[in-house]
Protein backbone atom coordinates (compact mmCIF):
# COMPACT_ATOMS: atom_id res chain seq x y z
CA UNK A 1 0.00 0.00 0.00
CA UNK A 2 2.81 2.57 0.92
CA UNK A 3 4.68 1.27 -2.43
CA UNK A 4 1.63 1.70 -4.46
CA UNK A 5 1.15 5.14 -2.46
CA UNK A 6 4.39 6.40 -3.03
CA UNK A 7 4.33 5.63 -7.00
CA UNK A 8 1.69 7.90 -6.94
CA UNK A 9 3.14 10.48 -5.46
CA UNK A 10 6.08 10.04 -7.85
CA UNK A 11 3.70 10.65 -11.24
CA UNK A 12 2.11 13.32 -9.52
CA UNK A 13 5.14 15.33 -9.36
CA UNK A 14 5.08 18.66 -11.99
CA UNK A 15 6.75 18.37 -15.15
CA UNK A 16 9.65 20.25 -14.36
CA UNK A 17 10.38 18.17 -11.27
CA UNK A 18 10.12 14.72 -13.67
CA UNK A 19 12.17 16.24 -16.23
CA UNK A 20 14.99 17.49 -13.32
CA UNK A 21 14.90 13.98 -11.65
CA UNK A 22 15.73 12.12 -15.48
CA UNK A 23 18.43 14.57 -15.77
CA UNK A 24 19.29 13.72 -12.50
CA UNK A 25 18.99 10.10 -12.36
CA UNK A 26 21.36 10.34 -15.82
CA UNK A 27 24.00 11.79 -13.89
CA UNK A 28 24.03 9.49 -11.21
CA UNK A 29 23.93 6.32 -12.66
CA UNK A 30 27.03 7.62 -15.18
CA UNK A 31 29.00 8.48 -11.98
CA UNK A 32 28.66 5.32 -10.69
CA UNK A 33 29.34 3.43 -14.43
CA UNK A 34 32.72 5.61 -14.38
CA UNK A 35 34.14 4.24 -11.33
CA UNK A 36 33.67 1.25 -12.15
CA UNK A 37 37.32 -0.43 -12.68
CA UNK A 38 36.71 -1.56 -16.29
CA UNK A 39 35.88 2.37 -16.97
CA UNK A 40 39.14 3.59 -16.39
CA UNK A 41 42.64 3.35 -16.90
CA UNK A 42 44.30 4.79 -13.24
CA UNK A 43 42.84 6.55 -10.45
CA UNK A 44 39.78 8.02 -11.30
CA UNK A 45 38.00 10.10 -8.02
CA UNK A 46 34.59 10.61 -7.11
CA UNK A 47 34.82 14.18 -8.12
CA UNK A 48 36.62 13.05 -11.53
CA UNK A 49 33.37 10.65 -12.16
CA UNK A 50 30.79 13.39 -11.37
CA UNK A 51 32.15 16.21 -13.07
CA UNK A 52 32.72 13.82 -16.19
CA UNK A 53 29.41 12.79 -16.02
CA UNK A 54 27.01 15.79 -15.50
CA UNK A 55 29.68 17.29 -18.31
CA UNK A 56 28.47 14.47 -20.59
CA UNK A 57 24.52 14.49 -19.44
CA UNK A 58 24.26 18.21 -20.03
CA UNK A 59 26.36 17.90 -23.55
CA UNK A 60 28.79 20.43 -22.05
CA UNK A 61 32.37 19.22 -22.70
CA UNK A 62 34.26 20.87 -20.25
CA UNK A 63 36.55 18.05 -18.08
CA UNK A 64 39.11 17.66 -15.58
CA UNK A 65 41.02 14.81 -16.68
CA UNK A 66 42.17 14.11 -20.54
CA UNK A 67 39.15 11.91 -21.69
CA UNK A 68 41.30 9.87 -23.82
CA UNK A 69 43.69 8.64 -21.58
CA UNK A 70 41.95 8.22 -18.16
CA UNK A 71 38.84 6.52 -19.06
CA UNK A 72 39.19 3.22 -21.12
CA UNK A 73 37.40 2.32 -24.53
CA UNK A 74 34.09 1.16 -22.06
CA UNK A 75 34.30 4.61 -19.99
CA UNK A 76 34.63 6.32 -22.97
CA UNK A 77 31.29 4.12 -24.73
CA UNK A 78 29.36 5.13 -21.06
CA UNK A 79 30.47 9.19 -21.71
CA UNK A 80 28.65 8.91 -25.35
CA UNK A 81 25.91 7.23 -24.48
CA UNK A 82 25.28 10.23 -21.45
CA UNK A 83 26.12 12.24 -24.33
CA UNK A 84 23.25 10.90 -26.80
CA UNK A 85 20.76 10.41 -23.57
CA UNK A 86 21.35 14.37 -22.71
CA UNK A 87 21.47 15.54 -26.15
CA UNK A 88 18.41 13.68 -27.61
CA UNK A 89 16.86 14.74 -24.14
CA UNK A 90 15.17 12.25 -20.85
CA UNK A 91 11.72 12.65 -22.11
CA UNK A 92 12.11 11.99 -25.85
CA UNK A 93 13.21 8.55 -24.35
CA UNK A 94 10.41 8.45 -22.16
CA UNK A 95 7.61 9.41 -24.65
CA UNK A 96 9.44 6.87 -27.95
CA UNK A 97 9.05 4.54 -24.69
CA UNK A 98 5.38 5.29 -24.14
CA UNK A 99 4.40 5.68 -27.84
CA UNK A 100 5.65 1.85 -28.13
CA UNK A 101 3.13 0.65 -25.31
CA UNK A 102 0.29 2.06 -26.02
CA UNK A 103 -0.79 4.23 -29.17
CA UNK A 104 -1.66 7.96 -27.83
CA UNK A 105 0.41 9.30 -25.31
CA UNK A 106 -1.39 10.73 -21.90
CA UNK A 107 -2.15 14.55 -20.98
CA UNK A 108 0.39 13.96 -18.19
CA UNK A 109 2.93 12.65 -20.58
CA UNK A 110 2.81 15.40 -23.14
CA UNK A 111 2.91 18.21 -20.58
CA UNK A 112 6.14 16.52 -19.27
CA UNK A 113 7.28 16.00 -22.93
CA UNK A 114 6.12 20.33 -23.44
CA UNK A 115 8.68 21.04 -20.80
CA UNK A 116 11.52 19.34 -22.37
CA UNK A 117 11.12 19.87 -25.79
CA UNK A 118 10.26 23.55 -25.28
CA UNK A 119 6.74 23.38 -27.17
CA UNK A 120 3.51 24.91 -26.60
CA UNK A 121 1.48 23.03 -28.89
CA UNK A 122 0.71 18.98 -27.02
CA UNK A 123 -0.82 18.04 -30.14
CA UNK A 124 2.84 18.80 -31.88
CA UNK A 125 4.74 16.78 -29.07
CA UNK A 126 4.85 13.25 -30.30
CA UNK A 127 5.25 14.35 -34.06
CA UNK A 128 8.39 15.95 -32.55
CA UNK A 129 9.50 13.56 -30.22
CA UNK A 130 10.14 11.23 -33.41
CA UNK A 131 11.54 13.80 -35.64
CA UNK A 132 14.28 14.46 -32.39
CA UNK A 133 15.31 11.04 -32.86
CA UNK A 134 14.97 10.66 -36.59
CA UNK A 135 17.29 13.85 -37.56
CA UNK A 136 19.80 12.98 -34.69
CA UNK A 137 20.71 9.67 -35.92
CA UNK A 138 20.50 10.83 -39.24
CA UNK A 139 22.87 13.39 -39.24
CA UNK A 140 25.24 11.66 -36.76
CA UNK A 141 25.26 8.43 -39.18
CA UNK A 142 26.46 10.86 -42.24
CA UNK A 143 29.10 12.83 -40.20
CA UNK A 144 30.46 9.51 -38.93
CA UNK A 145 30.64 8.26 -42.52
CA UNK A 146 32.31 12.13 -43.69
CA UNK A 147 34.77 11.93 -41.08
CA UNK A 148 35.76 8.36 -41.55
CA UNK A 149 37.16 9.17 -45.14
CA UNK A 150 39.53 11.90 -42.69
CA UNK A 151 40.00 9.75 -39.74
CA UNK A 152 40.75 6.01 -41.11
CA UNK A 153 44.12 7.15 -43.27
CA UNK A 154 45.38 8.80 -40.56
CA UNK A 155 44.69 6.04 -37.94
CA UNK A 156 43.72 2.81 -39.39
CA UNK A 157 39.95 1.14 -40.01
CA UNK A 158 39.24 0.13 -36.21
CA UNK A 159 40.89 3.36 -34.82
CA UNK A 160 39.31 5.41 -37.83
CA UNK A 161 35.79 4.61 -37.85
CA UNK A 162 35.45 5.16 -33.69
CA UNK A 163 37.34 8.66 -33.83
CA UNK A 164 34.67 8.57 -36.86
CA UNK A 165 31.77 8.12 -34.62
CA UNK A 166 32.65 9.57 -31.08
CA UNK A 167 33.69 13.33 -32.89
CA UNK A 168 29.98 13.10 -35.10
CA UNK A 169 27.97 12.44 -31.62
CA UNK A 170 30.23 14.93 -30.09
CA UNK A 171 29.78 17.25 -32.31
CA UNK A 172 26.11 17.46 -33.37
CA UNK A 173 24.79 17.29 -29.32
CA UNK A 174 27.24 20.23 -28.83
CA UNK A 175 28.96 17.96 -26.54
CA UNK A 176 32.50 19.59 -27.21
CA UNK A 177 34.36 16.16 -25.75
CA UNK A 178 37.65 15.23 -27.43
CA UNK A 179 39.87 11.93 -27.07
CA UNK A 180 42.77 14.21 -27.55
CA UNK A 181 44.44 16.56 -24.35
CA UNK A 182 44.36 19.59 -27.15
CA UNK A 183 40.98 19.07 -28.72
CA UNK A 184 41.08 19.53 -31.96
CA UNK A 185 44.20 21.66 -32.48
CA UNK A 186 46.22 18.58 -34.25
CA UNK A 187 43.76 19.19 -37.11
CA UNK A 188 44.05 22.79 -37.57
CA UNK A 189 45.33 22.44 -41.17
CA UNK A 190 43.02 19.82 -41.79
CA UNK A 191 39.69 22.06 -43.81
CA UNK A 192 37.40 18.75 -44.13
CA UNK A 193 37.68 18.11 -40.25
CA UNK A 194 37.27 21.26 -39.37
CA UNK A 195 34.36 22.04 -41.52
CA UNK A 196 32.70 18.78 -41.47
CA UNK A 197 32.80 19.22 -37.47
CA UNK A 198 31.52 23.16 -37.53
CA UNK A 199 28.35 21.58 -39.84
CA UNK A 200 27.38 19.21 -37.56
CA UNK A 201 27.53 21.51 -34.28
CA UNK A 202 25.55 24.12 -36.36
CA UNK A 203 22.99 21.83 -37.39
CA UNK A 204 22.36 20.41 -33.73
CA UNK A 205 22.18 23.93 -32.46
CA UNK A 206 19.56 25.08 -34.66
CA UNK A 207 17.42 23.78 -33.86
CA UNK A 208 14.78 20.44 -34.66
CA UNK A 209 11.87 22.60 -35.10
CA UNK A 210 13.74 24.46 -37.30
CA UNK A 211 15.11 21.74 -39.49
CA UNK A 212 11.73 20.02 -39.62
CA UNK A 213 10.01 23.57 -40.98
CA UNK A 214 12.85 24.16 -43.39
CA UNK A 215 12.60 20.20 -44.96
CA UNK A 216 8.37 20.79 -45.01
CA UNK A 217 8.44 24.30 -46.25
CA UNK A 218 11.81 24.75 -48.18
CA UNK A 219 10.87 28.07 -49.64
CA UNK A 220 11.80 31.14 -47.49
CA UNK A 221 8.49 33.27 -47.85
CA UNK A 222 6.83 29.82 -46.71
CA UNK A 223 8.59 28.97 -43.47
CA UNK A 224 7.47 30.29 -39.77
CA UNK A 225 8.82 33.73 -38.16
CA UNK A 226 9.96 31.40 -35.82
CA UNK A 227 12.66 29.60 -38.42
CA UNK A 228 13.46 32.80 -39.90
CA UNK A 229 14.45 34.83 -36.88
CA UNK A 230 16.60 31.91 -36.00
CA UNK A 231 18.36 31.11 -39.29
CA UNK A 232 18.94 34.96 -39.87
CA UNK A 233 20.43 35.60 -36.90
CA UNK A 234 22.71 32.32 -36.61
CA UNK A 235 23.87 33.92 -40.19
CA UNK A 236 24.79 37.14 -39.02
CA UNK A 237 26.24 36.78 -35.49
CA UNK A 238 28.27 33.71 -37.04
CA UNK A 239 29.60 35.93 -40.32
CA UNK A 240 30.09 39.18 -37.91
CA UNK A 241 31.84 36.55 -35.37
CA UNK A 242 34.11 35.25 -38.01
CA UNK A 243 35.16 38.74 -39.22
CA UNK A 244 36.09 40.11 -35.52
CA UNK A 245 37.69 36.77 -34.73
CA UNK A 246 39.94 36.83 -37.77
CA UNK A 247 40.82 40.39 -37.19
CA UNK A 248 41.27 40.24 -33.52
CA UNK A 249 44.00 37.25 -33.35
CA UNK A 250 45.33 37.35 -37.05
CA UNK A 251 49.08 38.70 -35.33
CA UNK A 252 48.62 36.74 -32.49
CA UNK A 253 51.39 34.28 -32.59
CA UNK A 254 49.94 32.10 -30.57
CA UNK A 255 46.28 31.43 -32.04
CA UNK A 256 46.24 32.45 -36.07
CA UNK A 257 49.17 34.69 -36.67
CA UNK A 258 51.32 32.01 -37.69
CA UNK A 259 49.38 29.86 -39.85
CA UNK A 260 48.68 30.50 -43.69
CA UNK A 261 45.67 32.85 -45.23
CA UNK A 262 43.81 29.93 -45.89
CA UNK A 263 44.02 28.10 -42.01
CA UNK A 264 43.55 31.50 -40.55
CA UNK A 265 40.05 31.57 -42.73
CA UNK A 266 38.52 27.92 -41.54
CA UNK A 267 40.03 28.44 -37.54
CA UNK A 268 38.32 31.83 -37.65
CA UNK A 269 34.82 30.71 -38.51
CA UNK A 270 35.29 27.50 -37.01
CA UNK A 271 36.40 29.47 -33.71
CA UNK A 272 33.60 32.32 -34.29
CA UNK A 273 31.01 29.27 -34.72
CA UNK A 274 32.13 27.44 -31.49
CA UNK A 275 30.92 29.39 -28.88
CA UNK A 276 27.65 28.94 -29.98
CA UNK A 277 27.59 25.58 -27.31
CA UNK A 278 30.11 22.83 -29.19
CA UNK A 279 33.37 23.85 -27.21
CA UNK A 280 35.60 21.91 -29.82
CA UNK A 281 38.79 24.32 -29.90
CA UNK A 282 41.46 24.52 -32.66
CA UNK A 283 43.44 27.18 -31.31
CA UNK A 284 44.57 27.27 -27.48
CA UNK A 285 41.33 29.45 -26.19
CA UNK A 286 43.68 30.39 -23.49
CA UNK A 287 46.30 32.08 -25.54
CA UNK A 288 43.09 34.91 -27.01
CA UNK A 289 43.39 38.23 -26.51
CA UNK A 290 40.94 39.72 -24.11
CA UNK A 291 39.30 41.43 -26.02
CA UNK A 292 38.70 37.65 -28.32
CA UNK A 293 37.87 36.19 -25.08
CA UNK A 294 35.48 38.80 -24.20
CA UNK A 295 33.90 38.48 -27.32
CA UNK A 296 33.25 34.40 -27.17
CA UNK A 297 31.60 34.91 -24.01
CA UNK A 298 28.77 37.03 -25.28
CA UNK A 299 28.53 34.39 -28.43
CA UNK A 300 28.25 31.90 -25.01
CA UNK A 301 26.01 33.64 -23.63
CA UNK A 302 23.58 34.10 -26.90
CA UNK A 303 23.56 30.39 -27.57
CA UNK A 304 21.90 28.51 -30.31
CA UNK A 305 18.20 27.54 -31.21
CA UNK A 306 15.54 26.98 -29.12
CA UNK A 307 14.80 22.62 -29.28
CA UNK A 308 18.60 21.94 -29.79
CA UNK A 309 21.37 20.58 -28.27
CA UNK A 310 22.83 24.63 -27.65
CA UNK A 311 23.34 25.80 -24.70
CA UNK A 312 23.00 30.00 -23.71
CA UNK A 313 20.24 31.80 -23.70
CA UNK A 314 19.14 30.84 -27.25
CA UNK A 315 18.58 33.27 -30.24
CA UNK A 316 15.20 33.90 -30.06
CA UNK A 317 15.55 35.02 -26.48
CA UNK A 318 18.65 37.13 -27.47
CA UNK A 319 16.52 38.57 -30.64
CA UNK A 320 12.96 39.35 -28.50
CA UNK A 321 15.51 41.72 -25.83
CA UNK A 322 17.23 43.90 -29.26
CA UNK A 323 13.31 43.89 -30.12
CA UNK A 324 11.74 45.06 -27.22
CA UNK A 325 14.24 47.70 -26.45
CA UNK A 326 13.83 49.17 -30.64
CA UNK A 327 10.43 48.97 -29.99
CA UNK A 328 10.73 51.55 -26.42
CA UNK A 329 13.46 53.92 -27.88
CA UNK A 330 10.80 54.19 -31.40
CA UNK A 331 7.46 54.07 -28.78
CA UNK A 332 5.90 50.78 -30.87
CA UNK A 333 3.09 49.33 -28.87
CA UNK A 334 3.88 45.97 -30.06
CA UNK A 335 7.08 44.23 -31.08
CA UNK A 336 6.95 42.93 -34.43
CA UNK A 337 9.00 40.20 -36.29
CA UNK A 338 8.78 39.49 -39.96
CA UNK A 339 5.22 40.76 -39.63
CA UNK A 340 4.22 39.41 -37.09
CA UNK A 341 3.68 41.13 -33.20
CA UNK A 342 5.09 38.99 -30.82
CA UNK A 343 2.85 38.23 -27.41
CA UNK A 344 3.90 39.74 -24.15
CA UNK A 345 4.19 36.41 -22.34
CA UNK A 346 6.77 35.53 -25.11
CA UNK A 347 8.51 38.61 -24.13
CA UNK A 348 8.26 38.33 -20.49
CA UNK A 349 9.69 34.87 -20.69
CA UNK A 350 12.50 36.16 -22.95
CA UNK A 351 13.07 38.51 -20.03
CA UNK A 352 12.94 35.74 -17.36
CA UNK A 353 15.28 33.43 -19.22
CA UNK A 354 17.93 35.95 -19.80
CA UNK A 355 17.75 37.35 -15.95
CA UNK A 356 17.40 34.05 -14.34
CA UNK A 357 20.55 32.62 -16.32
CA UNK A 358 22.53 36.04 -15.56
CA UNK A 359 21.73 35.58 -11.96
CA UNK A 360 22.97 32.01 -12.44
CA UNK A 361 26.35 33.20 -13.69
CA UNK A 362 26.71 36.25 -11.42
CA UNK A 363 25.87 33.85 -8.58
CA UNK A 364 28.47 30.95 -9.57
CA UNK A 365 31.17 32.84 -10.53
CA UNK A 366 30.68 34.99 -7.24
CA UNK A 367 31.44 31.57 -5.03
CA UNK A 368 34.15 30.78 -7.13
CA UNK A 369 35.75 33.69 -7.27
CA UNK A 370 35.87 33.85 -3.06
CA UNK A 371 37.21 30.04 -3.69
CA UNK A 372 39.71 30.59 -5.59
CA UNK A 373 41.55 33.42 -4.99
CA UNK A 374 44.83 33.05 -6.98
CA UNK A 375 43.39 32.80 -10.61
CA UNK A 376 42.61 35.07 -12.58
CA UNK A 377 39.36 36.70 -12.97
CA UNK A 378 38.59 36.86 -16.52
CA UNK A 379 39.56 33.05 -16.75
CA UNK A 380 37.26 32.03 -14.00
CA UNK A 381 34.21 33.78 -15.27
CA UNK A 382 34.73 32.09 -18.67
CA UNK A 383 34.54 28.67 -17.37
CA UNK A 384 31.79 29.88 -14.72
CA UNK A 385 29.78 31.09 -18.43
CA UNK A 386 31.00 28.19 -20.08
CA UNK A 387 29.39 25.80 -17.86
CA UNK A 388 26.09 28.21 -17.22
CA UNK A 389 25.69 28.34 -20.92
CA UNK A 390 26.71 24.52 -21.65
CA UNK A 391 29.43 24.93 -24.16
CA UNK A 392 32.33 23.84 -22.31
CA UNK A 393 35.24 25.94 -23.54
CA UNK A 394 37.93 26.35 -21.72
CA UNK A 395 40.69 29.14 -20.41
CA UNK A 396 42.47 26.00 -18.63
CA UNK A 397 41.01 26.97 -15.24
CA UNK A 398 39.11 23.95 -15.08
CA UNK A 399 41.73 21.46 -14.10
CA UNK A 400 43.05 23.95 -11.48
CA UNK A 401 40.28 24.25 -9.51
CA UNK A 402 38.88 22.70 -5.91
CA UNK A 403 36.44 20.47 -5.39
CA UNK A 404 34.21 22.80 -4.01
CA UNK A 405 34.56 25.36 -7.30
CA UNK A 406 34.01 21.98 -9.62
CA UNK A 407 31.00 21.70 -7.28
CA UNK A 408 29.58 25.11 -8.44
CA UNK A 409 30.37 24.62 -11.70
CA UNK A 410 28.55 20.63 -12.10
CA UNK A 411 25.39 22.84 -10.17
CA UNK A 412 25.78 25.13 -12.85
CA UNK A 413 26.19 22.99 -15.71
CA UNK A 414 22.97 21.06 -14.74
CA UNK A 415 20.59 24.14 -14.41
CA UNK A 416 21.71 25.27 -17.55
CA UNK A 417 20.87 21.85 -19.35
CA UNK A 418 17.48 21.98 -17.36
CA UNK A 419 16.79 25.53 -18.58
CA UNK A 420 16.20 29.05 -16.65
CA UNK A 421 12.36 28.93 -17.12
CA UNK A 422 12.30 25.57 -15.99
CA UNK A 423 14.44 26.13 -13.11
CA UNK A 424 11.92 28.77 -12.56
CA UNK A 425 8.87 26.50 -12.09
CA UNK A 426 10.85 24.05 -10.64
CA UNK A 427 11.32 26.52 -7.26
CA UNK A 428 7.98 28.72 -7.80
CA UNK A 429 4.75 27.92 -8.17
CA UNK A 430 2.92 30.68 -9.93
CA UNK A 431 -0.50 31.77 -8.79
CA UNK A 432 -2.74 33.94 -10.79
CA UNK A 433 -4.52 36.65 -8.55
CA UNK A 434 -8.60 37.96 -9.78
CA UNK A 435 -7.34 41.29 -7.44
CA UNK A 436 -6.01 44.01 -9.56
CA UNK A 437 -3.78 46.59 -8.66
CA UNK A 438 -3.49 50.22 -9.04
CA UNK A 439 -0.47 51.24 -11.34
CA UNK A 440 3.07 52.36 -9.58
CA UNK A 441 5.00 54.98 -11.50
CA UNK A 442 8.59 53.26 -11.26
CA UNK A 443 11.21 55.76 -12.01
CA UNK A 444 13.47 53.99 -14.21
CA UNK A 445 16.64 55.00 -15.80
Amino acid sequence: MTTKTQTQKIFNLSPPSLLAIGFLSFIVIGTLLLKLPISHTGQISWMDAIFTATSAVTITGLSVVNIGESYTHFGQFIILLMIQSGGLGFMTFAILAALSLSPKVGLKQQMMAQESLGQTSLSKVTFIAKGVVAYTIFFELIGAIILSTSFIPLYGIPKGLYYSVFYSISAFNNAGFSLFDNGLSNFYGNYFICLTISLLYILGGIGFLVLMDIKQNKKWRKLSPNTKLVVSTIVIINIFAFIMIWLLESRNPMTLGSMSFGEQAVNSWFQATVPRSSGFNTIDTGSMNNSTTLLTMLLMFIGGGSLSTAGGIKVGTFVILVLCVVAFLRRNDEIRIFNHAISQETTYKALAVAAITGMLIFLGGFIILILEPELDVLDLMFEVLSAACTVGLSRGATGELHDGSLLVLCLLMFTGRLGPLTLAYLIATPKKSRLKHPTANIQIG
